[in-house]
């Protein structure tokens, strides 16, 4: 299984602004510089991260977005499954598969996803941080500070 580019994006921004020490807003540019995506994967990403009430967004010159949750309140399976659409991982219905009413893998990769989903809810974004977040936001800063010069 490979997650998304999408939900990756989603998990580096959310442990991005969890790093976040200040009440600043961040922006879209600044993510963007930081990990070096483009503007148009962000917008999506950030805009079905605030319909998640994942981030708190304010629109305009002053706008920008932060979390609206502490990072130890979002888990991780959550925010997969919402980003990655909770999609069958296999397609047992397809004109190809002939197996069907004698295989038993779609009741096995369920089983797996539901397995995998229920080790990711012990962990949180907070639990993706290092030392509190500060060993990250240090790497995210000099990022920051690199695309700047």
């Amino acid at each position: 299984m490979q997650l998304k580019k999408y939900t990756d994006y989603g998990l580096r921004i959310l442990m991005y602004l969890a790093s976040r020490d200040d009440d600043k807003l961040t922006t879209i540019r600044e993510i963007c510089d930081v990990f070096d995506l483009s503007a148009n994967h962000v917008n999506k990403v950030v805009h079905h991260l605030g319909q998640l009430e994942l981030i708190t967004t304010k629109r305009g010159k002053n706008g920008g977005f932060s979390l609206s949750k502490s990072p130890d309140e979002i888990h991780l399976d959550y925010v997969i499954r919402q980003l990655e659409g909770d999609e069958p991982w296999i397609d047992c219905y397809s004109s190809y598969c002939v197996a069907v009413p004698a295989c038993k893998l779609r009741g096995l990769i369920l089983h797996g996803k539901e397995q995998f989903y229920q080790y990711l809810h012990d962990y949180t974004v907070a639990d993706l941080m290092t030392g509190s977040g500060a060993e990250l936001a240090t790497i995210f800063r000099q990022r920051l500070a690199n695309t700047e010069a």
